[in-house]
């Protein structure tokens, strides 16, 4: 093998880790689950300042809103499922900002989940997230 290939060969390498590892470390912590298994969600880092697609004709995450309407508030989290980790609180009539949903654990006999954009990527149950506007779209 020739100094010129081996070296090719070693940059091509580096490269395709390099991108695997960057598109690993962009994917918030639960948004592997999407609305099929193996759906991964998007986040501002694999796509520009708001996600895949944004400035190419998809839809504006931005304009995906809620209000939290559950009486004490609702606790987020990092997975769509209520008995993972809890990331944060929202206050009842707190504004939303929704990335997207899935199907997760059903909560009250919804299995919808959204993925907050508000600061911290974040999983609220659809159940105490009301739409202001359209329905978000899925992961």
């Amino acid at each position: 093998m020739s100094l010129r290939s081996a070296l090719t060969r070693g940059v091509a390498l580096a490269a395709a880790t390099g991108a695997l590892l960057a598109g690993a470390a962009a994917v918030p912590a639960g948004a592997a689950d999407g609305k099929g298994a193996g759906t991964s969600a998007a986040t501002p880092a694999n796509g520009g300042p708001d996600g895949p697609g944004y400035g190419r004709g998809d839809r504006d995450p931005r304009r995906y809103q809620g209000v939290v309407t559950a009486k004490d508030g609702l606790w987020l989290h990092d997975r769509p499922d209520r008995s993972t980790r809890k990331v944060r609180f929202a206050a009842h009539g707190a504004k939303v900002s929704i990335y997207c949903k899935v199907k997760g654990s059903t909560v009250g006999g919804n299995p919808l989940w959204y993925l907050l954009t508000d600061g911290t990527w974040a999983w609220g149950s659809a159940r105490y997230i009301s739409n202001v506007g359209p329905a978000p779209r899925w992961c």
